[in-house]
């Protein structure tokens, strides 16, 4: 049974976030991928029929309602099977986990504006400032990990964590150059640890 249908990027963050978490709910068979040219520039006009943006990840239900942006559908996909729960019941947890998916998020915004900066931008309109402005966003979400959340990390599983996941990965895939591990050991272990995981392994980005 078909349970969305999913316009995707095999490069995307976003979209690893929700392939993840279709993985660990044991339901990602219950997803249908769909291509898509999404670009910040000329948007997939098959996504803009569904999501104004033009942005994956976009899902479309059976009754033909439309999802977006990932941590809706993450959302979602948490309720198509009980356990584990990804979005946690009590409040105190759930808005833990959600505040720690927003972080990583932003840690992947900013990166995305960096990558966008350095390979679509025409050379002669790059800007430096504006680069390392987002860096600098980047950095200051490590490093609010490493201080705050590494109790919540090493918790049980939760849409914060697959988040942050995600958010590390695609540092290494875009900014292999990037060392975002020294000085941050303890972040750099957990993330180490949390990608032998199969969801992990079965979603590693392409492209």
């Amino acid at each position: 049974m078909t349970a969305l249908k999913l316009f995707h990027s095999p490069a995307s963050p976003y979209v690893r976030k929700v392939l993840v978490s279709a993985h660990e709910k044991g339901v990602e068979n219950q997803i249908e991928l769909l291509p898509s040219a999404a670009g910040p520039v000329k948007r997939d006009q098959a996504i803009v029929s569904h999501n104004p943006s033009g942005k994956v990840p976009t899902a479309i239900l059976p009754d033909g309602q439309s999802l977006f942006d990932s941590r809706v559908i993450c959302a979602y996909v948490d309720t198509l099977s009980d356990t584990p729960r990804l979005v946690p019941a009590s409040h105190e947890e759930r808005f833990r986990a959600l505040t720690l998916e927003a972080l990583a998020d932003s840690i992947l915004d900013a990166a995305l504006l960096c990558r966008y900066e350095t390979v679509l931008r025409p050379e002669e309109k790059r800007w430096t400032d504006w680069y390392n402005g987002q860096m600098e966003k980047v950095d200051s979400g490590l490093d609010d990990l490493s201080r705050n959340w590494l109790t919540a990390l090493q918790g049980p599983i939760s849409a914060g964590t697959i988040a942050v996941a995600c958010a590390l990965g695609y540092l290494d895939f875009r900014f292999s150059d990037k060392d975002w591990r020294t000085g941050r050991d303890a972040l750099a272990s957990w993330y180490g640890e949390f990608a032998k995981r199969d969801s992990m392994k079965a979603t590693w980005p392409q492209g």
